[in-house]
């Protein structure tokens, strides 16, 4: 990502209490695709050894291979206990439903026991039952953190390009809200677009969106209606084959009337917004369409609150504008408080950038901080169990020989 690093004591240091995220969204970063564009070359099922995706299709020449002749499928939805896969490229053919070991995990390339996710490939194996026996690497991936004290994280799709960030015009649009789900885009590999919905709904969308667009740094920001058709070409533009698009967003901003309009046919289900304007949650489940042109696109529940696990590029790529002014202060570990020449200060000061701008950079940071922390104690308490069972497992197996003097 272009532009300075920043210390990350600037942030995360700042004195305050530590916070635990609410159930959050994890990112696994892919540094080499933060300016990524649509291109047909991201065919997930593609062959060719030079696509920037080698793992797709095939798996990695060192890895276990399941017995007996496998297929790579895409998976369409997740349920409890199965998957429903998409053979090849065949997008007019009917999910099959293929069943999960017990508990749900499969093996991977990486030798990591995953959660298959929509998006995901994976190899199957139909013997009595069509069953998935491993999960192909991901290129890249929208995860969150899973609800409760544990700090193991739950994707929520995989092998995406595109990160559709879709906000609704009415109600007025959440900027923070903007920011956290641009973060978790940067992060995830894909490329960020920030979708406004509902322009007929409002006097002034432009203004509205020029609001947006200056929190959505390097991002395309388009504004559009779909019951008027209007604004959509440049989305449908993103549609090219092979190219995954995932949809986020909250209840009620018009995703999956979105994916359907982009669709060319009413694929998910739609629903109308409540009385007091907030939306309904019409989409219970994560669900992967494919598209005439050979497009992929994922709609995924609303969010109401989206804690964050993000890396230190993701928060950059969000926040560039802090990060240049911070650069620029006398002091590296300046925390933008009260230190002299602080360039960030003196910004907010001159009405350069907003004191909510700031605000929302050192709360995100902290919210990373903390998973990341959890996330290392997890990790750490996993290994230490690990050793604990090959020492008790080597000690039965190693027993003395009682006649052996």
């Amino acid at each position: 990502m272009a532009g300075p690093r920043i210390d990350r004591r600037r942030a995360s240091d700042i004195s305050s209490p530590s916070i635990a995220p609410v159930p959050s969204i994890d990112v696994v970063p892919d540094p080499a695709a933060r300016d990524l564009r649509a291109t047909s070359s991201r065919d997930p099922w593609s062959s060719d050894p030079e696509s920037r995706d080698p793992g797709w299709g095939t798996a990695r020449p060192h890895a276990p291979q399941p017995p007996g002749p496998s297929t790579p499928m895409r998976v369409a939805r997740v349920d409890v206990g199965a998957v429903l896969v998409v053979p090849g490229r065949a997008m007019g053919e009917e999910p099959r439903r293929a069943v999960l070991p017990r508990g749900g995990l499969v093996p991977s390339d990486d030798g990591d026991d995953l959660s298959p996710t929509v998006g995901d490939v994976v190899l199957v194996v139909e013997d009595v039952d069509l069953r998935v026996a491993r999960v192909l690497p991901r290129r890249s991936a929208l995860v969150r953190d899973s609800a409760g004290r544990t700090s193991r994280t739950q994707a929520l799709a995989a092998n995406v390009d595109v990160v559709l960030v879709v906000e609704h015009l009415d109600p007025a649009p959440h900027l923070g809200r903007v920011e956290r789900l641009l973060t978790l885009a940067w992060g995830s590999g894909a490329r960020p677009v920030v979708v406004l919905t509902k322009a007929d709904l409002v006097p002034d969308a432009d203004a509205v969106s020029r609001d947006v667009a200056a929190v959505a740094l390097g991002a395309d920001v388009h504004t559009v209606s779909v019951p008027a058709d209007i604004g959509l070409t440049p989305l449908r533009a993103l549609l090219e084959p092979g190219v995954t698009l995932v949809a986020v967003g909250p209840s009620g901003a018009g995703k999956s009337t979105l994916v359907n309009a982009l669709a060319g046919a009413e694929v998910m289900a739609t629903g109308e917004r409540r009385a007091d304007g907030r939306g309904r949650h019409t989409t219970t489940h994560r669900e992967l369409v494919g598209l005439p042109g050979g497009a992929w696109l994922i709609d995924t529940p609303g969010v109401r609150g989206v804690g964050l696990v993000a890396d230190e590029d993701a928060l950059d790529a969000t926040f560039a504008d802090v990060v240049e002014l911070a650069d620029r202060c006398r002091f590296r570990d300046c925390r933008h408080a009260e230190e002299p020449g602080c360039a960030v200060r003196a910004a907010i000061d001159a009405g350069e950038l907003a004191a909510r701008r700031l605000d929302s950079w050192r709360r995100l940071d902290r919210e990373a901080a903390y998973q990341a922390r959890r996330g290392d104690a997890r990790l750490a308490a996993e290994e230490r169990a690990r050793w604990k069972k090959v020492v008790r497992e080597n000690r039965g197996a190693i027993r003395p020989d009682p006649h052996r003097r």
